[in-house]
């Protein structure tokens, strides 16, 4: 069979640990063998990145605007421990942070839903995609502990050098705490833009929810931007696509999830966002069944894992001991990839591998052959834990006859 050939490269981006390991076999199973695979690889290992002073990091987030669309490994954010560890000169950001301030982009989170591992909410038969604003709020905060009898204030001045002035609060009889946040009103229109575009391109609701009956300038500033934005630029496309805009109260938010059938897309500020991703994570069964895709507001993709570089099993399989680790959120992290390449460049075949990829990964799992943390979430009578490779081989067996 003759490969499938790409007209554009992709972005791709190397990892750390035990995803590292997975990522080569990914290729040389069930990409290599089928596709004519055209990349600019950077590798973002954080040997590579330390030896790079981290250069190699922003080089790919530029390559990304460049060429659209991006396939990321999960990565290493060192903490002081890995420092000695890896012989670090310092302990460098986040790369997800970083390509995400370059790309100015949302992360949007969709569980991967299999027959045999039921939701612990059991009405959510539909996937729930979670879109986290990462910028600013409390991770962006000023904070500090205040003595008593203090007064605090809120002061703003201008570029013309007048100061406006607004009571936080007098400590009078206790000491206490205080905390500035802010945001900027290019980085929620920029979020809000990647959030309708995002439902334009999977066809699915969006909600948006803050606290804005509280928080009357700070919230409400979001909700009003959301409503600008969408009345003047997307309410007519969301009407031709048959989807819905609903915006309410973050605490509605909440109880009308838990009640829902899933089938949406929900855009929470900052905070929230982190916390219901884990939640929506956690209910759905598993974070390694968790897909990630960061989106700018102009049309650039980066899809990835939720999850980290599992860690634990990397160490395993540096002592020869076999290991079984979840590759589905890898692997459709270069579906996604893919399957948007294909989009852009006008080429079907590499779309329809995409799906048949992703076909051949569910059915292997409905079929009872998955690794190790799956089996023991799974209902299903009939079923095998294998180790990493053997679970790849078996999705590759079932490409073939799709294919």
């Amino acid at each position: 069979m003759s490969k499938i050939e790409m007209k554009t490269p992709l972005v791709e981006m190397d990892g750390d640990e035990m995803t590292r390991i997975i990522w080569k076999m990914i290729k040389d199973i069930l990409i290599n063998p089928y596709v004519n695979l055209k990349s600019e690889y950077y590798d973002l290992g954080l040997v590579h990145r330390n030896e790079t002073d981290d250069k190699i990091t922003f080089d790919s987030a530029e390559a990304t605007k460049k060429y659209g669309v991006a396939v990321k490994c999960a990565t290493i954010t060192p903490n002081a421990a890995r420092m000695p560890e890896y012989n670090l000169k310092e302990m460098w950001k986040s790369p997800n942070g970083t390509i995400r301030a370059i790309l100015d982009g949302t992360v949007f989170r969709t569980p991967i839903l299999v027959k045999g591992i039921t939701p612990f909410i059991p009405t959510w038969t539909k996937p729930i995609t979670i879109a986290r604003h990462a910028y600013g709020d409390v991770y962006k905060n000023t904070e500090m502990q205040v003595p008593s009898d203090s007064k605090c204030e809120l002061v703003c001045t201008d570029k013309d050098g007048v100061e406006t002035r607004q009571l936080i609060h007098k400590f009078e009889g206790t000491s206490g705490i205080i905390q500035g946040l802010h945001n900027t009103d290019k980085s929620i229109s920029s979020f809000a833009r990647s959030c309708f575009n995002f439902a334009l391109d999977m066809k699915k609701d969006l909600w948006f929810a803050t606290k804005d009956t509280i928080s009357k300038k700070y919230d409400h500033r979001f909700k009003d931007i959301f409503a600008e934005i969408f009345e003047n630029e997307y309410k007519e496309k969301f009407y031709e696509a048959g989807i819905e805009y609903f915006y309410t109260l973050i605490d509605d938010a909440v109880a009308r999830v838990i009640r829902s059938e899933g089938g949406y897309i929900w855009a929470c500020k900052n905070y929230d966002g982190d916390v219901m991703s884990d939640m929506v994570a956690t209910a759905y069964g598993s974070l390694a069944m968790m897909t990630s895709v960061l989106v700018s507001p102009d049309g650039v993709y980066e899809y990835e894992a939720a999850h980290g570089t599992v860690q634990r099993h990397y160490y395993k399989h540096l002592n020869g001991e076999e290991t079984s680790t979840n590759s589905v959120a890898t692997l459709f992290a270069w579906t996604g990839a893919l399957r948007k390449r294909g989009e852009l460049d006008n080429t079907p075949d590499l779309c329809e591998f995409a799906d048949n990829l992703e076909k051949a990964t569910i059915q292997t799992i409905e079929e009872g052959v998955m690794t190790g943390d799956l089996y023991l979430l799974s209902t299903l009578k009939n079923k095998k834990k294998v180790n990493t490779k053997e679970f790849l081989l078996a999705v590759n067996e079932r490409l073939q006859k799709l294919m």
